[in-house]
């Protein structure tokens, strides 16, 4: 039984924004929407909270700390071509140590920053929903 597609994952998504109010997004090289621009995260794991989650996520992602500022939304990440379903608490965030770079690029193929008023058009749903709180 597959996470996510056998029954309901919860993943979670950090919205990263620096000091010139640029937002971190990834492009994705796996499904669930395959080379679509998206916020960091992942799946939780058992017994992990979320909070500990989006800071392990972003860490193996992106190799940098993060503060959680504020929980902004929750998405219901509901794919039903992909036949993908996972509820995914979406939080904002700040880097506090590190340096940005693609730690997985088998999963990501680039990491870069964009204007929030200038992303891209191909965008997951997730990150769609959580650019609508900042």
């Amino acid at each position: 039984m597959k996470k996510g597609q056998d029954y309901i994952g919860v993943g979670v998504g950090a919205v990263i924004i620096n000091e010139n109010k640029e937002i971190l997004l990834l492009l994705r090289e796996k499904s669930p929407e395959l080379g679509c621009w998206s916020i960091p995260g992942g799946k939780v794991e058992m017994f992990e909270t979320v909070e500990d989650a989006i800071k392990r996520e972003v860490k193996e992602e992106l190799d940098v700390e993060v503060e959680i500022i504020k929980l902004i939304t929750v998405t219901n990440h509901i794919i039903w071509q992909e036949k993908a379903h996972w509820v995914a608490p979406t939080f904002l965030t700040k880097v506090v140590s590190g340096q940005v770079k693609n730690v997985e690029p088998e999963k990501h193929k680039e990491v870069r920053w964009f204007s929030i008023d200038e992303l891209p058009n191909n965008i997951t749903i997730t990150t769609k929903n959580a650019i609508k709180y900042l």
